[in-house]
């Protein structure tokens, strides 16, 4: 019997400081942005965004490392990095996240192993008043 190796991509896309791409962009392989791209990004492999780069959309990929800004939900199946100088203004979903002292981000963060759903139902909890001591 044959013995099938799937071997992991190499490609690493290049988007370079002072590029500006509008569009969606899907990929198989890695991808730096350190220009900006106005639209969404999907890809299986790494998205790293440097110091310089900005991304206004939605990002879906396995792993991110992220030193410069996002406008938008990114959703990433492994792990998260937020690097010092990252900005993300958007909800975060991940299964690791690692945040550096100095990083920012404003919306909801929602981690799972993906074994769970990843949103989460909350109901309002009735506030109950403190019984009266006689």
């Amino acid at each position: 019997m044959a013995k099938v190796n799937e071997t992991e991509s190499t490609t690493i896309n290049l988007i370079s400081n002072g590029t500006e791409i509008t569009g969606d962009i899907r990929s198989q392989g890695d991808i730096r942005i350190d220009g900006v791209l106005i639209g969404n990004l999907s890809t299986k492999g790494k998205v790293v965004i440097g110091n310089t780069g900005k991304v206004k959309g939605e990002v879906i990929c396995k792993n991110s490392e992220v030193s410069g800004e996002i406008t938008g939900k990114i959703n990433v199946s492994q792990l998260l990095t937020l690097k010092i100088s990252s900005a993300i203004n958007g909800d975060i979903i991940t299964n690791k996240l690692s945040i550096e002292p100095g990083a920012r981000f404003t919306g909801n963060c929602n981690m799972s192993d993906g074994n769970e759903p990843t949103t989460v139902k909350t109901e309002p909890v009735e506030k109950k008043e403190p019984e009266k001591q006689q």
